[in-house]
């Protein structure tokens, strides 16, 4: 084998399966917990829509810490389950005149829902929210 060869053929790809804690960098730890005080801060806006912003500021604001880390999809998922959210939300409001609009709030709240446990429950595993 050439030595040209030899290198082409230890080209290392990132890990799809769990990751150690103890083998993350200082900057994956980081981007892991601020996605988990968004989860968290999401999971109390569940309840009480105030947490759901934080969440979703939380998370626009340490995105960019992210960027290139194991956890980026995170902070991608957390934005997207808030504003589709937010405007499935708006739009069920408008439809509840209609009662349709309260089947349609049901749905996106079970849909946030799965969502961020998913999340949750991949990014205590150290895993990608996509894969």
């Amino acid at each position: 084998m050439s030595e040209t060869q030899h290198k082409e053929s230890t080209v290392t790809h990132p890990p799809t399966g769990p990751v150690a804690d103890s083998s993350l960098s200082e900057a994956q730890q980081q981007a892991k917990t601020h996605a988990l005080v968004a989860y968290v801060f999401m999971v109390l806006g569940l309840i009480t829509g105030i947490f759901w912003l934080a969440g979703a500021i939380w998370a626009m604001v340490k995105k960019g810490d992210a960027r290139g880390t194991l956890f980026e999809d995170h902070y991608a998922n957390i934005i997207k389950t808030f504003w589709v959210g937010l405007a499935v939300t708006i739009l069920s409001l408008i439809l509840s005149v209609v009662l349709i609009g309260y089947i349609t709030l049901f749905a996106v709240w079970i849909w946030s829902i799965y969502r961020i446990i998913k999340g949750l429950a991949r990014l205590t595993s150290n895993k990608p929210y996509y894969q």
